[in-house]
């Protein structure tokens, strides 16, 4: 699996949160104007210091948040 060097968690920046490079714009606020029916072009033009690829990598981290193994109990 190959890292996200643009997705960072330190505890001192967000509670702990994933964010874009140490900034404090978590991925769940990208997901969220995402889902909220922004698009990237939009969210790129209200927060300029963000990248085409920034948000590329809040929806690669979700997408790997939610592919994990759930065992099933016999």
């Amino acid at each position: 699996m190959k890292a996200l060097p643009k997705i960072t968690i330190a505890p001192s920046v967000c509670g702990g949160r994933p964010c874009i490079r140490g900034m404090r714009i978590r991925v769940s606020d990208i997901l969220g104007m995402l889902a909220a029916g922004a698009s990237p072009s939009e969210i790129l033009e209200d927060y300029p210091y963000l990248e085409a690829e920034d948000i590329a990598a809040a929806l690669d981290d979700a997408a790997r948040q939610t592919d994990h193994l759930i065992p099933r109990l016999a």
